[in-house]
């Protein structure tokens, strides 16, 4: 529709896989699925439920009658009751046990968990997809030099590989958080109104075992190995905060990505893909603006400012509930995972089609690197006999000329040919060239970046062997 609003979120960055966790299809199938665990669980504990009951839900589990429940949720304003009553109308034998002792919580509370706890196992796997990408990249470049920076000035060099393994490491430490989260995943259960479960004690004539027990065997028919020990009418919404907080993480991994290759794009070391027929500017048609890393800062800002709203709803629930964390849920908790869906298929695609510029980047290090290697001159000038203070003296004042050249006229950086010059130093130019070799000043850069990929990366990337591997489409 043209004429309603859209989330940017769903019409432009994430993945249909993503948007369907957090439909209203996959919400109200995931209500019947817990039904029917429910109803089990209670059978297998003793009440007086059928199996044809049973099957009888089940055959009826994924076609919903959407048209009665949208009907009755006119007449009574309940949007569970309404589902539990279109569900009876198509199971009429089973309709008297439907959410038997059950709250509106028993669904909502556990399906918002089984939807976060898929969710994460889909950004698991982009997440992975996006090492894979750089790691290869970083094997590719492990050795080529390139100007490091510190305050965004040069210094000691690098390799672009190894610049690459800051990246990779940011993302295998998101990778970790996501893993934890999966690890300790737990469901609501049945736990009542106030959390109590007093209406399963009643229904099981006072068993405390058998209410006990229920909460396993819906946990493990969900696929979850426990259920919170303890809860209000809903599960702890510190929940939400933590996931919000990891998937802050990714987002902030991601921007820092974004914004070196932004910095990188600007000195035209390294650009995103541009694609053949894509326009830069509509004013400027020679511009080759880095517009999807952009994105991925923009979006990442929005997550990491959304992942302070269960935060803020965590802190002022009261007591066993209120409703006050509904609204904001619904909204902050599904489009931070959707932003993260189109941050990494963003990060994807611009990693897998990095170009690099080995030419601008050994002249920019050709620029530099004499006044890197003043130290080194220095040193050798030492050992073949020459006072350490004069010398240091003489750098100083053929640095602060040769810079003057460079910032002042716009010149080509000559303080080698000066210090070449000076007959203190005893030593000519091509031996200057050769002690200026890039390779002899980025230390053990191109090994780090080896033993990370074989000793840090290639374990994670076996483990999931078959994770990450499909590269995701971005739509703009």
């Amino acid at each position: 529709m043209k004429n309603s609003y859209e989330s940017p979120l769903s019409s432009r960055y994430a993945d249909a896989e993503m948007k369907y966790l957090f439909s209203p299809d996959k919400k109200f199938r995931t209500w019947r699925r817990l039904w029917i665990a429910l109803a089990e669980a209670e059978k297998e504990l003793g009440l007086p439920i059928t199996q044809e009951q049973i099957d009888e839900m089940t055959a009826h589990r994924d076609d919903i009658n959407y048209d009665v429940a949208e009907a009755r949720e006119k007449v009574v304003r309940h949007d569970v009751m309404s589902h539990v009553y279109a569900y009876g109308v198509q199971c009429p034998k089973a309709e008297p046990i439907i959410h038997l002792g059950a709250t509106s919580c028993y669904v909502g509370d556990n399906t918002d968990l089984i939807v976060m706890n898929e969710a994460l196992r889909l950004v698991r796997g982009k997440l992975i997809g996006v090492v894979r990408i750089l790691s290869e990249f970083a094997a590719r470049y492990k050795g080529l030099p390139t100007l490091a920076f510190t305050h965004f000035q040069p210094a000691q060099p690098t390799t672009v590989g190894k610049r690459a393994t800051l990246w990779i490491q940011d993302l295998l430490l998101d990778l970790e958080d996501v893993e934890y989260l999966l690890s300790g995943a737990k469901l609501l259960g049945s736990k009542g109104t106030t959390g109590t479960q007093a209406s399963f004690l009643e229904l099981f004539d006072g068993d405390e075992e058998k209410v006990r027990r229920l909460d396993e065997i819906i946990a493990r028919k969900m696929g979850f190995h426990a259920c919170f020990a303890v809860s209000g009418q809903t599960y702890t919404r510190k929940a939400d905060s933590r996931v919000l907080a990891v998937l802050s993480g990714i987002a902030q991994s991601a921007a820092k990505f974004s914004n070196d290759i932004r910095l990188l794009q600007h000195l035209k070391e390294v650009e995103e893909p541009f694609e053949k027929n894509q326009i830069g500017s509509s004013a400027m048609a020679y511009k080759r603006n880095p517009m999807r890393s952009e994105r991925i800062a923009s979006l990442a800002r929005y997550v990491i400012v959304d992942s302070l709203n269960p935060c803020v709803t965590a802190a002022t629930q009261w007591f066993e509930r209120t409703l006050d964390d509904s609204a904001n849920k619904r909204i902050s908790v599904p489009e931070a995972f959707l932003a993260v869906d189109g941050i990494l298929n963003l990060y994807a695609n611009v990693a897998d089609g990095l170009v690099v510029y080995p030419k601008v980047i050994e002249k920019h290090l050709e620029s530099e690197l004499p006044f890197l290697a003043t130290e080194n001159i220095m040193m050798d000038a030492v050992k073949r006999g020459g006072d350490r203070q004069q010398l240091h003296e003489r750098i100083r004042e053929h640095s602060m000329a040769a810079s003057r050249i460079v910032k002042e006229e716009g010149g080509k950086n000559d303080l080698l040919e000066r210090i070449a010059g000076d007959p203190v130093f005893g030593v000519t130019l091509p031996e200057l060239n050769r002690l200026v070799s890039p390779e002899k000043y980025v230390g053990c850069a191109p090994r780090q970046t080896e033993r990370f990929l074989s000793d840090v990366v290639d374990p994670v990337l076996e483990k999931y062997p078959d994770e990450g591997r499909r590269k995701p489409e971005i739509s703009v």
